[in-house]
């Protein structure tokens, strides 16, 4: 009648009287691998396919170092810590905070640069330097002359007019874009803890740029806060308030001249 082919695992060709005349071993070959495969498949690590990401991203202790030795440096008050503490002391918190606002988005701009290698022309060109750092000095007097020149019609006791937050926001942007120590210090600082092994040079530098102005926006407006309530204080002292427009000016002008005559070595 009909031949009957049995499901072992192995085709049977049945002649024209119903005899098997054996067997095909291409196939038997072909099922082989096709069953390797799946074990193969079963034994992978569904894991393994994040391995590139994960190589991508620094390594959770080098994380963890940075930004320690970040916090280090933000907690020493250096130029721009101490003109958000004017700011506050003058004009209160939200002149404080505005500043702090300015002062990190041009941080982040100079992360940025960092990381696209714009800021190695202020390592390779003195002149480039000179000219940045002049500028930023020369701002700073500025506003301290500007404060000085300031005077209060009332013969009360002189109280800051306050200002609009986006010109507090620009000045504080000035402040910090002018400055080529920053440049240079993120330009020097971030590449310190970048493994090469780990991926993309340029995303990492990015990654610590992020996180370091990130960590400066919660140090800083902790300043701002606190030269709020300095201020405050201050200002119930009556020859302060008297000499305060003096007080301040002077801040501005001794940070320009400090910013115009350190570092003057770079070559």
């Amino acid at each position: 009648m009909f031949g009957v082919s049995i499901n072992s695992g192995e085709d049977h060709t049945l002649d024209g009287t119903g005899n098997g005349v054996g067997t095909r071993p291409e196939k038997r070959v072909v099922r082989c691998l096709h069953l390797n495969c799946f074990a193969d498949m079963l034994k992978e690590d569904p894991l393994s396919t994040l391995t590139e990401s994960e190589v991508m991203m620094p390594a959770l202790s080098t994380v963890t170092l940075f930004l320690l030795a970040a916090l280090g440096l933000l907690l020493i008050p250096g130029p721009s810590v101490l003109y958000i503490l004017t700011r506050s002391a003058d004009q209160g918190k939200r002149a404080g905070l505005a500043s702090v606002g300015g002062i990190e988005l041009a941080s982040l701009t100079h992360a940025v640069a960092a990381t696209l290698g714009l800021s190695a022309l202020l390592l390779t060109s003195a002149l480039a330097f000179s000219i940045v750092k002049y500028l930023g000095a020369a701002y700073l007097i500025y506003l301290g002359v500007r404060t000085l020149l300031t005077r209060h019609e009332s013969s009360q006791t002189p109280v800051a007019a306050p200002r609009s937050f986006s010109r507090l926001f620009t000045q504080g942007f000035l402040v910090q874009l002018l400055n080529p120590k920053t440049a240079l210090f993120f330009y020097a600082f971030l590449p310190q803890f970048v493994d090469p092994a780990r991926g993309a040079v340029t995303e990492q530098i990015l990654i610590f740029g992020v996180l370091f102005v990130l960590l400066a926006s919660c140090t800083d407006s902790l300043y701002a806060l606190l030269g709020s309530t300095v201020g405050k204080l201050l200002t119930r002292n009556v020859r302060f308030r008297q000499a305060q427009r003096y007080v301040t000016g002077g801040m501005y002008i001794v940070l320009g001249m400090t910013a115009a005559f350190t570092g003057s070595e770079k070559k």
